[in-house]
């Protein structure tokens, strides 16, 4: 059975909204979930065939730094040759943290299982189809 997390950070609720959106579509696809709230803490992810990392734009479009970066950081460097995929809500801007964050993914050599996922505010019924289909990408 393959295994995946879900780690994400969510301020308002939107951005768990979508973890467990993502958890619910990997499940569905055959996997094991974790669903990891982000603290600031390193967490090991060696165990896991694909990775789903959640966080909503922050400040002038870019990561929370605080709790979520820190684990983002921590995970980068185990991530090479499992499916990793990212998500995450905002409520202004264009999606520029999302860009940003794709570009890092990739200038760390990881390759995206799947096109990343983006709600403006809370998800709606598009965005939560979109969330299942990136749980059942990692798989």
């Amino acid at each position: 059975m393959s295994k995946a997390a879900v780690i994400y950070w969510s301020q308002t609720g939107n951005t768990e909204a979508m973890a467990n959106f993502v958890a619910d579509g990997a499940r569905a696809a055959g996997a094991e979930v974790d669903v990891i709230a982000a603290d600031g803490s390193e967490v090991d992810v060696s165990s896991y065939d694909g990775v789903a990392f959640g966080c909503p734009a922050m400040g002038a479009e870019e990561l929370e730094d605080a709790e979520f970066a820190p684990t983002w950081e921590a995970a980068k460097g185990a991530l090479a040759g499992k499916k990793v995929a990212l998500f995450g809500s905002y409520g202004w801007g264009d999606g520029e943290w999302m860009r940003t964050w794709e570009a890092d993914a990739k200038d760390a050599g990881l390759t995206l299982a799947c096109d990343c996922v983006i709600a403006n505010e809370a998800p709606d019924d598009e965005a939560e189809a979109a969330c299942k289909a990136l749980g059942a990408a990692l798989v």
